[in-house]
């Protein structure tokens, strides 16, 4: 009885220990005590608005049309809150303020995060599912009705499938592409069906829409990428869906370290307007793409013990294949 009260004692005390340290260790969570570049650069732009009120919200989904290109400037679509974004970020601040899940999901990472990568933790402890758009900013983007249908989606990097459920509800057959294997239960358990990385392009069938959300920079030859999405849409309907952090900074995530891709691409601009632009003239008319439609969304991702939710700037653009091939495949 007395190792048994003992063993209690000593547990409760390292429990007490572990929540005093991450305590502690929230009051200096802020980008200048952070060493790495690469995880301050992504730091310093993952900011949260855990606190932000209506008028910060708003900057989210602003755009000044002035600093886009001409060619650009008519076919941007302008995107606001909506009743879906709000009940998303009304479960992350709940979700933020289960004080014992968040301290088993801090430990848990921590133990982890040295040898497994971030998503596949998230996959595990099925936290940190994001949110790129609603199904009627979705619709609006792609200029269809709710009743809408079509034959293929393909969901590149689709992590948890809760983004892919919003497109998905269009489509007879969804098919999904991920790399981490919690998250490939997390797909196989929504009935989507699952294919290599090295499988989608190769299966004898093309897609009416293909999604590449927040991929670009988190793949080693995003060209290549968009080269072999192009070739494997419905020629003249099909559609490319692309979603891109900006500013734009390049990293893959191997292990649990974050390492630059073999072809960086660099994108122009300070800007979100000027990177925009950059992104339609020169990268995606390269890989053989017109721009058909561009909005301005939060890319939101579910908090922590810290942070109600976190939130990143994203232009989603609609992109389909112009008459000119581009450049050649290197």
């Amino acid at each position: 009885m007395c190792h048994v009260q003992l063993r209690t004692l000593i547990f409760v005390a390292w429990v007490l220990g572990y929540v005093a340290f991450l305590l502690s260790f929230k009051r200096m969570w802020t980008g200048k005590h952070i060493r790495s570049p690469l995880v301050r650069s992504l730091f310093m732009s993952m900011v949260t608005e855990g606190e932000a009120g209506t008028a910060d919200q708003l900057e989210w989904y602003r755009c000044c049309p002035d600093l886009l290109g001409e060619s650009v400037r008519p076919l941007f679509v302008q995107s606001h809150m909506d009743t879906d974004t709000k009940a998303f970020l009304k479960h992350s601040q709940e979700k933020s303020g289960w004080l014992f899940t968040q301290l088993y999901h801090s430990l848990v990472s921590t133990v982890l995060s040295p040898m497994v990568s971030r998503t596949s933790i998230n996959g595990f402890l099925g936290r940190g599912s994001m949110f790129v758009f609603s199904a009627d900013q979705f619709q609006q983007l792609l200029r269809i009705g709710p009743d809408w249908e079509a034959n293929r989606l393909l969901d590149l990097g689709a992590g948890d499938g809760g983004v892919t459920e919003v497109m998905g509800v269009h489509f007879k057959q969804v098919y999904a592409t991920e790399v981490s294997p919690p998250m490939k239960w997390h797909l196989q358990r929504r009935n989507y069906t699952l294919l290599g990385i090295d499988e989608w392009q190769h299966t004898g069938f093309q897609y009416d829409v293909i999604s590449c959300l927040n991929l670009l920079d988190r793949c080693d030859d995003p060209l290549h990428l968009l080269r072999d999405i192009r070739s494997s849409l419905v020629p003249k309907t099909g559609r490319l869906v692309l979603a891109a952090v900006l500013p734009f900074q390049p990293y893959i995530e191997v292990g649990g370290k974050w390492e630059r891709p073999k072809e960086h691409l660099k994108i122009a601009g300070k800007t979100w307007e000027e990177q925009v632009t950059n992104l339609c003239s020169e990268v995606f008319k390269r890989a053989g793409f017109e721009l058909e439609a561009v909005t301005r969304l939060p890319y939101l991702c579910e908090g922590d013990m810290y942070n109600d939710y976190y939130v990143l700037d994203d232009a989603v653009f609609v992109l389909k294949a112009s008459e000119d091939t581009g450049d050649s495949p290197q």
